[in-house]
Order: C-alpha cells, then structure tokens, then sequence
C-alpha cells in the first residue's frame, strides 16, 4: 500500500530492485524502491561502489551484488534484474498496473516512460522517471498525485496510505498530500537522508550515519523509535508500525499498540531471523527477503498474504501490499500471493522483462525494461 523508496547507506525499497548486506558492513542491492503497504517498493537510486558477486543463490544464480555503503546517497538507475546492480545506466522503462482501479490508480498515464521506480499508495500511484521527475495518478483527494513546486532532482519515492514522500538528490525530503497527522510535513533540518518510506499517516527517513527520523501519527506508537537504534540499513513504514533492517542482518519492529480481538502480531519478529537483505511492511503483515533468496512472511493472514509460496527461491525483491505480496524472481517474473478480491494477485498475461514493483492497498505496479 505504501512504498517505500532508495538511496543509500543503504537507499532501496522503492522500490527496487534489492538491497542486502553481506558480510554486513557492505550493502548488496539490485536497485529498486521501498514500500510500504508495499515493496518495499520503490526506489531509483544505487548506491555507487565497486560490486562484487554475492554467494549464489538457489539453482547456482547470483541476483545480488555487494556494494560498499557510501556516505551519501548518489542518484543512479539501476540494471536489469538478474545482473549486478550499479554497472551501467537503468533502461527507460515503462510501467505496467493490475487490480483495483476504483481510482485510476490502475490506469498508467499514456505515453508514460523512462520510469526508474514506482510507488503504490493505498488508491494512488507515483511513478519516478530518470530526469529526475515524478509522475503521479489516481485519487486525489488530498492532493496525493499533486506534486509541489520543486518537486524536481529527485533520486527516491515512496507512497503512503494518502501522503507521498519524496527523497531529493541533496539528502533532503519533501512530501505532499495527506496531512492531517502532519506525516507530510518533513521535519525541519533533516538532511543526510539516504532512504524513506511513508507509512498509513507516518513517515520514516534512514540518515547516512544509519539512524532514524520519525514523524506524523504516533496513535500506536509507530514512531517511537526504540532508544538506541543504529546501524540501520534500511527502514519500512507499514500502516501503523515500522521496521528496520540492522547491519548485522536482523529485523527491529515498532508501533502496532492497538489492542485488537485478533492481534496481528505483525511486529513481533519471528524468533531467528538473520541474514536479512530487504524487508517490506504492509498494512499488517511484513516479508523479509533473505540473502539466499528465499522470503519469510509474518503479521496478519486472512487472505493468505503471509502464506509464501512453497518452493520460492531466487527472489530479488519483495513488496507487501494491503493484503497481498509480490516477489520479483531474478529472472525478471513477478510471483503473487494473497487477497485477489480486486485481481491484485492475477498478474497481467506475459508479464516478464520486470525491473522493480510495488504493491498499493488493492494494486500492484512493476516497472518493465524496453529493448
């Protein structure tokens, strides 16, 4: 539902399209965005450094690389999946949409091309192209798809329930839309920022000396950032809870203090997790992308958005959506799961060639390389 955006001491994400750390001091990513409510999706810059080939994963492939982390981030485009991140230019793309299109969230602007990243919102969608610019549709309600002056320069974007954060190439951040929580209203100084992601009326930003900055509704304490947290590679705002994905490869997860009939049990770790290389909240359930390859899920499963495929293997990406996951292979499919009660599960026919998704409230965006 909300993504989540890339740039780095680690970047993401959006989307992308994967961040990782290996031997964890050093950050392994295949450009992409965060999400939130989604992929973690969306990102659109890399970080730069030497890549180095990561163990292979499953069936002998190896969709990571390993980049040393930079102080600041650095506004790229990443490569097609399944090559190693930050070697060459991110081919102009063009972006493809399935699911719930009550808003025209689902409907992709004619023409529209040269797209980096996406990122999904709760009924909206943003698209980041290469120049720098961002390109948003569906509901605009509260002036979720209406971007502001200076909305230009641009390395990172990421989709809220109805809010939108922007990540600017000087290490600042600029959001838009929603603001009744004042999770659009940026707090004042932050700079240094190398990833954000917006949440269901929350924001977070990743600092380049690995801490993090909260702000917006703190109703269920989604931005009560634990005393001490460092270290942090990347973070992802789910619709009332947050996590962060350490260096040492272990997840960290607040907010989520409502106390429900059913508890989604959506920040509590699962005991043991490590070697984490991306993570992606959505609105009650997270993934966790692992370093081989394969995806763990935890949070709420009514709709099976935490039931992971048996077998799945050789994933470079992960978005979380409402109710529903995607998880892009290295061979550039997308593989579903979840809630389809909007078609957000039923993927487009030949879909393939993807490079980066993302997953809204009810609707999934990927973006496709062209020849």
């Amino acid at each position: 539902m909300l993504a989540e955006a890339v740039a780095t001491v680690v970047t993401a994400r959006v989307s992308e399209e994967v961040e990782t750390t290996t031997g964890r001091g050093a950050i392994s990513r295949i450009c992409r965005g965060a999400l939130l409510c989604g992929a973690i999706v969306v990102g659109a810059a890399c970080a730069s450094g030497t890549a180095t080939p990561m163990p292979s994963g499953p069936g002998g492939s190896s969709p990571l690389a390993t980049i040393a982390a930079p102080a600041t981030a650095t506004p790229v485009t990443a490569t097609p999946v399944g090559s190693c991140a930050c070697l060459g230019p991110f081919p102009s793309g063009t972006v493809v949409a399935w699911g719930d299109d009550s808003s025209g969230q689902a409907t992709v602007p004619a023409g529209l091309s040269g797209v980096v990243a996406v990122a999904a919102g709760d009924e909206f969608s943003l698209a980041l192209k290469s120049d720098g610019t961002v390109v948003g549709w569906g509901a605009n309600d509260v002036g979720e798809t209406t971007l502001p002056a200076g909305a230009t320069g641009i390395s990172a974007v990421s989709a809220g329930s109805a809010f939108s954060l922007a990540l600017k190439q000087d290490g600042t951040v600029i959001g838009w839309g929603d603001n009744t929580d004042g999770q659009a209203t940026v707090p004042a100084g932050l700079k240094g920022v190398v990833q954000i992601s917006a949440g269901g009326s929350h924001g977070l930003a990743l600092k380049s000396d690995g801490t993090v900055v909260a702000w917006g509704s703190d109703a269920n304490g989604e931005i009560d950032v634990p005393a001490g947290l460092k270290n942090v590679l990347y973070v992802s705002a789910g619709y009332d809870f947050s996590l962060a994905e350490k260096s040492d490869g272990t997840v960290v997860a607040w907010g989520d203090k409502t106390v429900t009939d059913q508890p989604s049990g959506v920040t509590k770790v699962p005991a043991g997790l490590a070697d984490v290389a991306k993570i992606s909240a959505g609105y009650y359930h997270n993934l966790a992308l692992k370093l081989d390859g394969t995806v763990v899920a935890w949070g709420t499963n009514d709709s099976g958005q935490t039931a992971v495929p048996s077998g799945l293997a050789r994933v470079t990406a992960v978005a979380a959506g409402g109710n529903f996951s995607l998880a892009l292979k290295s061979d550039g499919t997308v593989v579903s799961w979840g809630g389809n009660e909007s078609g957000q599960t039923t993927l487009p026919s030949g879909l393939a060639g993807v490079l980066a998704i993302d997953a809204g409230g009810s609707h999934a965006l990927a973006v496709v390389g062209q020849p």
